[in-house]
């Protein structure tokens, strides 16, 4: 049994990685600050798995804290880093926090932990505009979209210098794409506070009716119907990838000290298709309007992940349907809607 850390482990990605990893036999502590997640998300993990994990609240950015933290843990024998900050718009409009939280926290996370294994929330959007699609890890890195994406550029570029330095270092940082849905069990999900910065979630809280309509951002794109794609994938299936890529720095199975991995379905859908899918899996009629494009989004995106197979093993294994079914059952199971 390894003992692993998960940074932003009570956020929505990583609680699903908290999951995958106990149901895996890990032994996990749970880091967050509570800043966009909930003590909730704790109780849920707990009825998931049996059991609770050790949970400490503290932000990466205190240098105190993250001191203290690291003195006391001396045994971990794995790392996986989400704790950030992940909204696209709110980053256009805030780069200083994005900045600030992404970037410190993380050189804070390196300078003070002894664990030698560490896997790194990256994204898709660090392509920024991608020349060729399906999108492989070789593709060049261009400019950044947005200060979020930029800050997992420099996240990349901190993380692949630090390994050159310390030679006892291993790192993989997963590059994914459109995460949704939630666990079958309903008990955790994608729960965001204040307005929703992603489009499943703006899609099951406008047909719980939070919201009266569903804003559709750019209908002009050179793309079908006009509406953006993207590459989205299960949030379990994403969860287990984590796993998986743990795995294989604990077994010392890495052939580069820093590997990088896309990880999607291989396939993108329209922001129209994915309210197509969820109206006629769900039998819910959605109510939406086309609206302005939003700064900072990308026309189109989706992955290759022929890397990820063939080096992890790991495959997307659940459908759009899947996700999205998933995604309903945990919004009436928070509403309470029967």
């Amino acid at each position: 049994m390894a003992k692993i850390l998960v940074t932003g482990g009570l956020g929505y990605i990583g609680s699903h990685t908290v999951v995958a990893l106990m149901a895996n036999g890990h032994q996990v502590c749970v880091v967050d600050d509570l800043s966009n997640s909930s003590l909730n998300v704790l109780e849920g993990i707990s009825k998931i798995t049996g059991k609770k994990p050790e949970f400490h609240q503290f932000d990466l950015r205190d240098i105190s804290a993250t001191r203290k933290y690291f003195k006391a843990q001396q045994s971990l024998d794995g790392i996986i880093h989400f704790a950030a900050s992940k909204a696209v718009g709110e980053s256009v409009d805030n780069p200083l926090l994005y900045y600030h939280n992404n970037l410190g926290g993380l050189v804070n996370l390196l300078m003070h932990t002894s664990a030698k294994n560490i896997i790194f929330s990256s994204s898709c959007t660090v392509y920024g505009i991608p020349d060729v699609l399906p999108i492989t890890e070789s593709a060049p890195i261009k400019p950044a979209m947005s200060p979020y994406g930029n800050t997992k550029q420099i996240g990349e570029e901190i993380l692949r210098d630090t390994t050159q330095a310390d030679s006892n270092l291993n790192v993989i940082a997963l590059r994914y794409f459109n995460p949704i849905g939630a666990h079958e069990s309903a008990w955790i999900g994608e729960l965001p506070i204040g307005v929703p910065q992603n489009l499943v979630p703006f899609i099951t809280q406008t047909a719980a009716g939070l919201r009266s309509e569903l804003q559709v951002f750019g209908h002009d794109y050179p793309t079908a119907d006009g509406t953006c794609i993207r590459d989205y994938i299960h949030v379990m299936d994403l969860a287990l990838a984590h796993v998986i890529a743990v795995e294989r720095l604990l077994n010392q199975s890495n052939l580069e000290r820093f590997e990088l991995f896309n990880v999607g379905t291989g396939s993108g859908s329209s922001v129209l298709e994915v309210i197509e899918s969820f109206e006629r899996v769900n039998g819910v009629s959605l109510p939406y309007k086309l609206a302005s494009r939003r700064e900072g989004d990308v026309v189109e995106i989706y992955a290759d992940t022929t890397k990820a197979f063939d080096v992890l093993g790991w495959k997307a294994e659940q459908s759009l349907d899947d996700a999205l079914k998933s995604a309903w059952l945990w919004e009436r199971h928070v509403r309470n809607i029967f």
